[in-house]
């Protein structure tokens, strides 16, 4: 499953934040073939961007869904917009909200980190490619 998938890349020693969590998780299990610059891309979106803005595993996994649902072989920009659109959704209400700051003062601990959140996320991510695959 690719939610213990993720919640073990956050809680290894990798010093990888919940958006590079997110997207080297699915890069292993649906064998994306991301190198290491495109996974480096991810760097800069934890911690919502570093400002606590939108939650890292929430980009994290949109940069998924582009990577998925953009070229020949998937599917047009309307319909890659639609699944973008049910996976924000869906972020939201289980989360009630996409901001970092508030996300991790409802999710966080000082134990495990945003694991849960990373966890969560990523079972919403493989609901959202099951659905639109």
């Amino acid at each position: 499953m690719l939610k213990e998938r993720a919640g073990k890349i956050y809680s290894e020693d990798n010093d990888l934040n919940c958006a590079e969590s997110m997207l080297y998780a699915t890069n292993e299990k649906y064998a994306l073939g991301l190198d290491q610059k495109a996974l480096d891309t991810m760097s800069s979106f934890g911690g919502g961007m570093a400002v606590e803005g939108v939650c890292g595993a929430l980009t994290g996994a949109v940069a998924v869904l582009g990577v998925m649902f953009t070229g020949n072989k998937t599917v047009d920009s309307e319909t890659r917009k639609a699944i973008i659109v049910d996976f924000y959704r869906r972020f939201e209400e289980r989360f009630g909200t996409v901001t970092c700051s508030e996300i991790k003062a409802k999710f966080r601990d000082d134990e495990t980190g945003c694991r849960e959140v990373v966890k969560q996320s990523a079972e919403i991510l493989e609901e959202i490619i099951q659905k639109y695959r």
